[in-house]
């Protein structure tokens, strides 16, 4: 009997984020994020990566305006898929990672345009969502 994604202390149940394939096989051949994100528009990943690549050349407010978009993209997707707002949102599940990037890059863009309340609240999300994200995001 497996218990793989059940919480034995009753808590909600782990939230997977249904396959994006286009997006994610288009920016992994080397697309363009801008092109990808306009392409499919409410996937997390493209924003995310938007959102990174913004944050690596300093410009923070517009990797804090992509990793917003990316985010609430992401919870759209989270609540399509039955998540109620809180629990689980596994690492290890590869169509998560887009959220959990955006979410992410978006605590840290918030820290760096100085809104340090934002960015303790979107660190402590991604800790609750998986702690696995925080280490391989960090």
């Amino acid at each position: 009997m497996s218990i793989t994604g059940r919480d034995l202390l009753g808590g909600p149940p782990p939230t997977f984020l249904p396959e994006e394939p286009a997006p994610r096989d288009l920016l992994e051949r080397g697309g363009d994020p801008a092109d990808v994100a306009a392409a499919h528009p409410t996937s997390s990943l493209a924003w995310a990566v938007l959102a990174e690549q913004a944050y690596q050349r300093g410009a923070f407010v517009e990797a804090y305006a992509y990793a917003r978009t990316g985010y609430h993209r992401g919870l759209d997707a989270l609540r399509r898929a039955g998540w109620k707002g809180y629990g689980p949102v596994p690492w290890a599940h590869a169509p998560n990672q887009g959220f959990l990037r955006a979410l992410h890059a978006l605590g840290q863009a918030a820290g760096a345009i100085g809104e340090d309340e934002e960015a303790a609240r979107v660190r402590q999300f991604l800790a609750d969502s998986d702690p696995a994200a925080v280490e391989a995001l960090s």
